[in-house]
């Protein structure tokens, strides 16, 4: 366990444009939209081994911005993209208890008990998927958050290691948002103060959620096989080269 301990531990991610791109383990990665990926970006991603992009958002997010760079057909054609929506943004229930968006910690235990095979869905994907994987949401932060913590408790990550991966996640998109306009009014730039209490408030909700969930127990209730979760703990314990 101390082997895979040390293998989930979350490192930093330089590919040319990603943002908020991190390593979870083995040759499975988060990061924020596809779409800031360069043309060399998406070559360093392959050069890493990954073959397999996991697309956590909704269809309507999917747009492209003024500020993406222009990306050739070639770069992205070597890639298996693949669209695994974690939710339904016309649920009642999603819009009365998040809002917009799933912005905090303390509101993931009610998010994967209204999604459970959405969440499932992406689990089988990553069983599945061609060589290494990168799963990701618009920020990087949340939705890959979940999916994030969940991989990290197949392999049996500590606490600290939990909240190091959400922290990095939630540090990544403000210095993002410190430079360029954040998408929303109610998600802006935050100075250091103001950040580091948000952090260590929504550290405490984080580990709460952790604690409440296992992972391998709930993807076998969601319809995730023995099997498949074993190929994904198998991604967790092997880099991709």
């Amino acid at each position: 366990m101390d082997g895979i301990s040390t293998a989930a531990k979350q490192r930093g991610v330089h590919w040319d444009g990603a943002v908020n791109a991190w390593h979870i383990a083995g040759s499975v990665y988060r990061m924020g939209r596809r779409e800031w990926l360069t043309d060399a970006g998406w070559q360093q991603m392959h050069d890493a081994g990954v073959r397999t992009v996991i697309d956590l958002r909704t269809l309507r997010e999917q747009q492209p911005r003024e500020v993406d760079p222009a990306v050739s057909a070639e770069a992205t054609a070597r890639f298996d993209i693949v669209h695994c929506p974690t939710e339904d943004p016309e649920d009642k229930e999603f819009t009365e208890r998040f809002g917009p968006y799933l912005k905090d910690p303390a509101h993931y235990a009610d998010y994967v008990r209204l999604f459970p095979d959405k969440l499932a869905r992406v689990f089988k994907t990553i069983a599945v998927a061609r060589g290494g994987v990168v799963v990701h949401c618009a920020a990087g932060r949340d939705r890959s958050g979940i999916i994030a913590v969940m991989l990290q408790d197949l392999v049996g990550a500590s606490d600290e290691e939990i909240v190091l991966g959400y922290q990095q996640g939630m540090r990544g998109i403000n210095e993002r948002h410190r430079h360029h306009r954040a998408p929303h009014a109610h998600d802006p730039f935050l100075k250091e103060d103001a950040l580091e209490a948000m952090l260590a408030s929504r550290s405490v909700s984080l580990l709460e959620f952790a604690h409440s969930l296992d992972a391998k127990e709930f993807l076998g209730a969601n319809g995730v096989s023995a099997e498949e979760i074993g190929a994904v703990r198998a991604k967790l314990e092997t880099p991709a080269r």
